[in-house]
């Protein structure tokens, strides 16, 4: 247990700094595909000690194989208001997605900080607009792994200022996560970690 207080002690100011430095920044079926291009980010190796061990693979066993914004996406010749309009009927805040007439061939992603920034702050007509004109492109996409730490995708997404990432494997696309669910799982696992260690303080061990 004096292991996880030193793990706790080292490392705990990562996470509150991690979720300051969010709470400051923010206010069908898709076959896999191969993303070679994309920045994949690997996890470095951490002591496998309470909340240090949550990878990604635990978010998406979590949120369920058919969970709502794990599969959600448009094609490129989808107008925006139609990609938006289905985020807000998903509840979710960005839609992968795919060439038209191509579903394993992925295009980019959009999310509503594209909607704002370049159709309402510039004017635009969501109606009139394909999705295409105004998604982040593939080659541009951040991404992580099934293997990557919770704690090191928490960095990489506030780092970066982005709220959605990509998760792939040697097969292609295999989900995406949301800072919310990411910092969701940093809660719980912080929670238990902080309670496992007053209980050991209280010599509860």
């Amino acid at each position: 247990m004096q292991g996880a207080l030193r793990t706790f002690l080292t490392h705990g100011n990562v996470v509150k700094d991690s979720l300051f430095q969010h709470l400051r920044v923010s206010s069908p079926v898709l076959r896999p595909v191969v993303f070679s291009r994309f920045e994949s980010v690997s996890s470095a190796p951490i002591e496998e000690t309470g909340f240090e061990s949550t990878t990604i693979a635990d978010i998406l066993k979590e949120k369920g194989k058919n969970a709502d914004g794990s599969w959600l996406w448009c094609t490129t010749d989808d107008t925006v208001y139609d990609a938006v309009k289905s985020m807000t009927h998903h509840n979710v805040g960005a839609l992968v997605v795919v060439k038209h007439g191509e579903q394993e061939s992925i295009a980019g992603i959009i999310t509503e900080r594209d909607y704002l920034r370049k159709i309402i702050v510039q004017g635009r007509s969501s109606k009139s607009t394909k999705v295409g004109d105004i998604m982040t492109e593939e080659n541009k996409l951040i991404t992580v792994t099934h293997d990557t730490k919770v704690l090191k995708a928490m960095q990489l997404m506030t780092d970066r200022r982005i709220r959605h990432i990509p998760v792939i494997d040697d097969k292609g696309m295999i989900g995406m996560v949301s800072i919310g669910d990411v910092v969701r799982a940093v809660v719980s696992e912080y929670r238990e970690e902080l309670d496992r260690l007053n209980a050991y303080i209280q010599g509860g061990y």
